[in-house]
């Protein structure tokens, strides 16, 4: 299904389970698409919540835009979707880049349609290494990613599936290449330019503010050793930005916890939305 946003962009989007049921949101990560949280959704809607996630602009089934990659317009891009759908009392779901959609469409639109916030493995309160942030990652990383990406995009979507995102660097990790193939094939369906500029918008920009507005219950979970947003300058930062936040630390968790603790989070999910 598709939703047309007042540039023209058609943002795809999926709505699984019951139209009654309470809704659950979710925002992917960089460069996926609403194909990521098909577990979380499927075990969430079969028990009764009405699940819905979108492939963010120049992301997936979405149109690739060649303007309009940036927080920003990604969180008012969220907000047609829930003014379109008249979505109300909202547990809003972001993961990585998502997670920084989420916390962008807080500061800016509000809590009017939100119950409730989860960032998992999110990027926030900024990624980038500055005075202001002397635990973020280097600008060098970021630029790295950037040539990488030119050199050879498809190379560099398979060398971080098959390494940090999911841990499968790590000693004794068990591999999973249906895993590794699946997030590939997402990446590659990204627009060139859209994925591009998504770099800059995950990494550079600072959400400080935007979890300073959060006034509904939050929880914050991350891997301890999330390789791609590493945990001291993310979530161990915003739980202390959003005020009553709850936080939750797996251990040995990689980046992708929706997947490499896939029993876990759906548990965790499942609790708090209902809660």
């Amino acid at each position: 299904m598709f939703i047309t946003t007042r540039d023209g962009t058609q943002l795809y989007y999926k709505d699984w389970g019951p139209k009654n049921g309470r809704v659950v949101a979710f925002s992917h990560g960089w460069p996926l698409s609403a194909d990521a949280w098909d577990a979380q959704m499927f075990h969430l809607a079969s028990q009764g919540f009405r699940c819905i996630a979108h492939d963010r602009r120049s992301h997936g089934r979405s149109s690739q835009t060649w303007d309009g990659n940036d927080m920003d317009t990604y969180a008012d891009d969220v907000n047609e979707l829930f003014t379109q759908l008249d979505l109300k009392n909202v547990t809003m779901v972001g993961h990585s880049t998502g997670g920084g959609e989420v916390a962008r469409y807080i500061g800016r639109h509000g809590s009017r349609r939100v119950a409730k916030a989860v960032l998992m493995g999110a990027v926030t309160p900024i990624m980038v290494k500055s005075p202001n942030n002397p635990v973020g990652l280097p600008i060098e990383v970021f630029d790295g990613f950037r040539q990488a990406y030119l050199a050879d995009r498809a190379q560099f979507f398979l060398d971080v599936a098959s390494g940090p995102f999911f841990n499968f660097n790590r000693p004794g990790a068990k591999v999973s290449q249906g895993l590794i193939q699946s997030w590939v094939l997402q990446g590659l369906m990204t627009g060139h330019k859209g994925a591009y500029d998504c770099i800059k918008a995950f990494s550079e920009t600072d959400f400080t503010e935007d979890l300073k507005r959060f006034d509904v219950p939050t929880l914050i979970l991350h891997g301890d050793d999330d390789q791609i947003v590493p945990i001291q300058g993310a979530a161990l930062l915003s739980a202390k930005l959003v005020k009553g936040a709850q936080l939750k630390i797996y251990k040995g968790g990689s980046h992708s916890l929706g997947d490499t603790a896939r029993s876990q989070v759906n548990a965790d999910l499942l609790a708090f939305a209902s809660a």
